[in-house]
């Protein structure tokens, strides 16, 4: 049976390679480096535990990562063109990387060959497990049998809703990627803490700082708590889910003493799914990202 519009993602949306293929969701890689010569393509030419054990290996080596090219979203887009399927494609945040106008600039090109073509692109103003959220949140509106055109409404609405709360391992990375101010990078360098940070509409913003990980990492929670209490809406009308980078058995025992919280404050949530934090913005936490990603689920 064809699908009534096809769902493409940039390799930030950082969802696991069965899920993608089980939801029928084209991922467009990201490329990363750890020599600022020799790019590769994530989970294509390097898999993600790689990526964090190279990180771990060689401290004081900063990697990079590198959008998707044109080409890269041509090569995508043209099978759908072809065919005649209608393509929502989610792009990482337009303030932390110009993957959006390569999607951009390919779908001219191939709407130069194929007037017909449907391509819709979208700033998820988002990255990351998030951005995964999202793009699932896409599926879900595909799957029930949502038209195109109010899929794409729908997307818009709920992005705002979406947050990231988080803590990393040191400061070092994001010092290093100039995504925090230098006053905070020195602290963090002077007195060994940590900062908690708060994503949304596309940009981070500091929450706190504190020392310690289970400081920090309770700081994250109390977080998502402050949000859960102050909307409108229930708990089960959001997608929550737990992101975490080199540490798996930290990530699952987080996530776990996160749904334990939930439930004992009367919330009605059976799990959260916790998910691998790839290189795109690795790169930027160094090896030990570790929070929540939260957003309003699409269809409630």
């Amino acid at each position: 049976m064809r699908e009534a519009f096809h769902i493409i993602s940039d390799g930030s949306c950082d969802l696991p390679t069965e899920l993608v293929q089980e939801k029928n969701i084209t991922v467009v890689p990201f490329y990363v480096s750890f020599d600022d010569t020799h790019y590769l393509k994530e989970n294509v030419e390097i898999d993600i535990r790689d990526f964090y054990q190279q990180m771990v290996d060689k401290k004081g080596v900063y990697p990079k990562s590198s959008m998707p090219s044109i080409y890269d979203y041509e090569e995508a887009f043209l099978p759908f063109a072809e065919s005649g399927t209608p393509v929502i494609c989610i792009c990482i945040t337009t303030k932390f990387s110009g993957s959006m106008q390569s999607a951009l600039n390919a779908r001219a090109l191939v709407q130069e060959k194929y007037p017909q073509a449907e391509i819709t692109v979208i700033d998820a103003t988002i990255n990351t497990v998030l951005q995964g959220q999202y793009v699932l949140e896409a599926a879900s509106l595909r799957d029930n049998g949502v038209s195109y055109s109010d899929a794409i409404a729908r997307l818009e609405e709920i992005k705002s809703t979406g947050r990231i709360f988080f803590t990393v391992g040191n400061i070092e990375y994001l010092k290093h990627g100039g995504r925090i101010g230098k006053v905070a990078a020195l602290a963090g360098s002077v007195l060994n803490i940590r900062p908690i940070i708060t994503l949304k509409q596309g940009e981070i913003f500091p929450s706190g700082i504190d020392r310690g990980r289970q400081r920090t990492t309770q700081k994250a929670l109390d977080l998502l708590l402050e949000y859960l209490e102050e909307s409108n809406l229930g708990i089960a009308c959001f997608s929550i889910a737990v992101g975490y980078g080199y540490d798996r058995a930290e990530g699952l025992a987080f996530r776990d003493h996160a749904l334990s919280v939930l439930q004992n404050k009367g919330y009605d949530i059976k799990e959260i799914p916790a998910y691998q934090i790839g290189a795109t913005i690795g790169v930027h936490t160094g090896p030990y990202p570790l929070g929540f990603g939260v957003i309003e689920k699409a269809i409630h």
